[in-house]
């Protein structure tokens, strides 16, 4: 784990963005294409926004999210939502978005249709994940029965996940799938995300707060980008 500290989130998201620009571009000019795999919540708004206005060939790039809650965009929980008002905007609309929700009842249900969708893609180029209080990322809850299944060398690429102590049924990212990527980062800002953070670092059982499990992965190695406001 790489620990970058920040005087301020404004200096955070600056240097973020300029470091996702050059991984990107970086792999527009080796394969042709970029993936770039980004988290929801209201910490990478302002970071989603600086992100927009670089100087990209977006069209070039396809975005997709770490997890989402299980509800259409028109609802206002919706990382989709989020992610489509935020990032894929200015230069960022020509990017291309692939949507973690189909319309059935249950998530569960849902899940044989979106695996086809993420099925071709390759390792991601970057992935940007965040961090509950309860030490989840992605929507792999330590409370959920799924967790097991999520965190299992063999999961498939995405799960239906029904936590207990969040609302809404999720779509999750695996482990596994979030881990097969050239770089891997975790944002974070607040004096009370550290202290998770140091908890997280302090023990290996990865069901208890599955952050852990990106912590003291080394290939990739995480770098978190830390701003205390």
């Amino acid at each position: 784990m790489q620990l970058n500290t920040f005087t301020s989130s404004d200096e955070l998201n600056q240097q973020f963005a300029r470091r996702l620009v050059a991984i990107l571009s970086d792999a527009i000019a080796n394969r042709g294409h970029a993936y770039l795999v980004v988290s929801g919540g209201r910490t990478p708004q302002a970071l989603f926004q600086q992100l927009s206005q670089a100087e990209l060939d977006w069209s070039k790039v396809t975005i997709t999210l770490a997890d989402d809650r299980f509800l259409p965009d028109s609802e206002a929980d919706s990382n989709e939502r989020l992610v489509k008002a935020s990032l894929l905007q200015h230069k960022a609309a020509k990017a291309s978005f692939i949507s973690l929700y189909a319309p059935f009842d249950q998530a569960e249900q849902a899940v044989p249709e979106l695996l086809t969708r993420v099925a071709d893609l390759p390792t991601f180029d970057a992935v940007i994940l965040g961090m509950g209080e309860d030490g989840h990322t992605a929507s792999l809850f330590p409370c959920s029965k799924e967790v097991q299944k999520g965190m299992a060398a063999d999961a498939p690429a995405l799960l239906a996940v029904n936590p207990t102590t969040a609302p809404y049924q999720r779509i999750s990212f695996s482990k596994t799938r979030l881990l097969n990527s050239r770089f891997l980062f975790l944002h974070l800002v607040g004096e009370s995300k550290l202290r998770v953070l140091e908890q997280a670092m302090a023990s290996r059982d990865e069901l208890a707060m599955p952050i852990r499990a990106f912590l003291h992965h080394t290939d990739p190695d995480i770098s978190v980008m830390f701003a205390a406001k």
